[in-house]
């Protein structure tokens, strides 16, 4: 009798727990719509004339911000995003991007190498620089952006681990 009530917790626990994991990551925090694109900024900055007003979800780690009288330009090293929309930083860079913000971005939130995940228009191509070297940045009209808190970039994230040794914290 015992047997028969087996099979039937184990395909209780086969869907319960992919679920109960599935609900420990954060869901994408901006929803992409028909004119969004998935083109990365390096392909929109060589034909910026084939993205032009399309809307992007973008992310990655700030290099500068430098503010104008009317607007700021946050410069920022583009990852892809995993599926919450946050930088996934170990992964090879993408190019990088002016975000164009109106009004004043205080620099000290948004320090270099700070995440940022933010939603947008693009708006063609800026000529620049990197150190020596001649760059073409992608622009993008930001309309909404996010800074990450190292507690958001680790939700979601497994903290377990196999291996032999001791359990718990050492501090």
């Amino acid at each position: 009798m015992r047997a028969l009530h087996r099979p039937p917790l184990r395909l209780l626990l086969a869907f319960a727990i992919p679920f109960a994991v599935a609900a420990c990551a954060p869901a994408p925090i901006y929803k992409t719509g028909p004119s969004s694109v998935t083109a990365t900024p390096q392909q929109v900055a060589s034909s910026p004339q084939n993205f032009h007003g399309l809307q992007v979800v973008w992310g990655g780690s700030v290099v500068s911000v430098r503010n104008f009288p009317d607007h700021s330009e946050i410069e920022v090293l583009a990852y892809p995003l995993d599926s919450s929309q946050r930088p996934r930083t170990q992964q090879p860079a993408t190019g990088r991007f002016i975000a164009v913000v109106p009004g004043f971005v205080e620099p000290m939130n948004y320090p270099p190498g700070a995440l940022v995940t933010l939603s947008g228009t693009l708006d063609g191509a800026r000529p620049g620089t990197v150190g020596q070297a001649d760059y073409a940045f992608a622009l993008v009209h930001s309309e909404a952006m996010h800074r990450w808190t190292a507690d958001e970039m680790r939700q979601g994230h497994p903290n377990v681990s196999i291996g032999v040794g001791v359990g718990g914290w050492i501090h």
